[in-house]
């Protein structure tokens, strides 16, 4: 161990004194030359620079009082775990949130400890895990199928702006298929703030997503300034779309799905609840409702664990500002 006794101390400030070495103290104390030279420079007097025994163990001791303790699993950190999984946040959206909400916590790799304990005795914390604890196979690329869209606008052609995510009205959307390919609900989500517009669509016909597209957004058309989708033939429809809500409309290359990422990532949240091989048919309203609000009020990772709701109304009123001092 590295650590000095106060009678280590005594005798580094005696030999100190008398001029010897830093080299020969380490011999004398049977200490490592690096400690006695860290003690040295470290628990000295800061205005004299000279070192004495119980003035560095004092400071030894005070700076040990003040370090950083590991926080352990005690009833009130293990409330605060339940308090977050049971919104469906994830072990490390729940270390970033207790941050901002200053609540004590463990690291997320005790809390997926915390969790798997808890499932080997037959609880189901981990239900509220994303993936519920599964592993999944990345797909392959299969044979693209799907014809060419009429009027397709590249997105290479996109405003540069967009990639920034930095203004409000710049969309993405896509579908999540229910099983058998019966139903599916439409996804779209804003870039900037991550907020989620979602409606169930009894079919994938370009007609069916034109329509549920338009009745999501049209509450929003002032703001609205792009959307960008994959090129299925579900979206063929999708100048009709630009028209009605005014905006311009853009398509990811074949096999790029990172060119949507947030887009991808927040499906894979919607799938938390509504798993691959859901019947979509019984989905109720209420029930789309009550995701949307649960992910819209999630932290994510990407905004230092805020919300998109919290983030959407930090840029609308920073937008309300500057529209009032212009």
């Amino acid at each position: 161990m590295a650590h000095l006794t106060l009678e280590q101390r005594y005798k580094i400030e005696v030999y100190r004194n008398a001029g010897i070495s830093i080299s020969e103290i380490a011999e004398l104390v049977d200490k490592n030359k690096s400690v006695i030279s860290r003690e040295i420079k470290r628990n000295s007097d800061q205005r004299s620079g000279v070192y004495k025994a119980v003035l560095a163990d004092k400071k030894a001791l005070n700076r040990h009082k003040v370090k950083i303790k590991k926080c352990t699993l005690t009833s009130e950190v293990e409330a605060n775990i339940l308090f977050y999984l049971k919104q469906d946040y994830s072990p490390e959206q729940i270390v970033g949130r207790a941050k901002i909400d200053k609540r004590a916590m463990v690291s997320k790799e005790r809390i997926y400890q915390y969790i798997w304990e808890n499932k080997r005795k037959g609880g189901l914390l981990y239900k509220h895990l994303r993936t519920k604890g599964k592993k999944y196979k990345k797909r392959g690329h299969l044979k693209d199928k799907r014809g060419l869209i009429i009027g397709r606008v590249d997105i290479s052609e996109r405003p540069k702006i967009v990639e920034k995510k930095s203004r409000l009205g710049d969309l993405e959307i896509d579908l999540v298929i229910g099983k058998n390919h019966k139903g599916a609900l439409l996804t779209i989500n804003d870039r900037a703030s991550g907020i989620l517009f979602m409606g169930k669509v009894e079919s994938k016909e370009a007609s069916a997503i034109q329509q549920k597209t338009i009745e999501l957004l049209k509450d929003w058309k002032p703001i609205i300034k792009t959307i960008t989708s994959d090129n299925g033939k579900e979206f063929a429809n999708h100048r009709a779309i630009a028209e009605d809500l005014d905006i311009d409309y853009y398509f990811a290359k074949p096999y790029h799905s990172w060119e949507r990422g947030a887009n991808e990532n927040l499906n894979g949240l919607i799938r938390q609840y509504f798993p691959k091989k859901s019947n979509f048919e019984n989905i109720e309203e209420q029930q789309i409702k009550t995701v949307v609000n649960t992910l819209n009020n999630r932290p994510r990772k990407r905004f230092g664990y805020k919300t998109p709701n919290e983030i959407f109304a930090e840029k609308i009123n920073k937008l309300n500002t500057v529209a009032f001092i212009c």
